[in-house]
């Protein structure tokens, strides 16, 4: 090969990736959604819920991968209580069957909440606390996740 020909071959190669078409590796990048939910309202709930059966379905169809966390501050932590969860149930069955989808309650809900109730706020063994549910929101964000309130 000459050299000129090693040349363009080199300059195309480090060119590719911005010629406006979409690579392999953009390609197989998984899909990231946020869900946020901050009203303790079971309709709301069941829709957030709704909501990533919805996209997992869509996304399994075509056969490509997506993060879903939900997120939960505020009222929407009852959501994840374990004692006033309206889809304790339905959380737990979906956690089984759908990988790389996590729950999220709010460390500063949660704390304002016992010391309102004067005891332990207790959670779905499917929820991971973090400190601020608003901050968890804004970090997914920044990672390039979608954001959907429904």
């Amino acid at each position: 090969m000459t050299r000129f020909a090693a040349l363009a071959a080199l300059a195309f190669m480090l060119a590719a990736p911005f010629a406006g078409g979409v690579t392999g590796a953009q390609a197989a990048e998984p899909h990231k959604v946020a869900i946020h939910i901050d009203e303790n309202d079971p309709q709301r709930m069941n829709m957030a819920l709704n909501n990533v059966q919805n996209i997992k379905a869509y996304y399994d169809e075509k056969g490509e991968d997506v993060t879903i966390e939900v997120v939960t501050y505020g009222p929407g932590l009852n959501m994840l209580r374990s004692d006033t969860s309206p889809v304790a149930d339905r959380i737990k069955m979906m956690s089984m069957e759908i990988a790389n989808l996590s729950f999220a309650a709010c460390g500063n809900t949660r704390a304002g909440m016992a010391k309102k109730e004067g005891k332990e706020i207790p959670l779905l063994d499917e929820a991971t606390e973090v400190p601020s549910g608003v901050v968890r929101l804004m970090e997914l964000q920044e990672d390039d996740y979608s954001y959907i309130r429904p």
